[in-house]
């Protein structure tokens, strides 16, 4: 799988998770290189 595939498969994934969940922001789904964990941290503790 290509970087611009999935790429794209993240930016549809980010607007399914904002129309289901308002609250988050688009600081709470950036994804970095290297940062994963982070992330999933920050959704976490929002999600519960």
């Amino acid at each position: 799988m290509n970087t611009t595939k999935v790429k794209g498969n993240w930016i549809e994934q980010k607007g399914k998770l904002k129309q289901k969940f308002g609250f988050l922001t688009d600081n709470d789904l950036m994804f970095e290189e290297g940062k994963k964990e982070e992330m999933l941290g920050t959704l976490q503790i929002k999600l519960g």
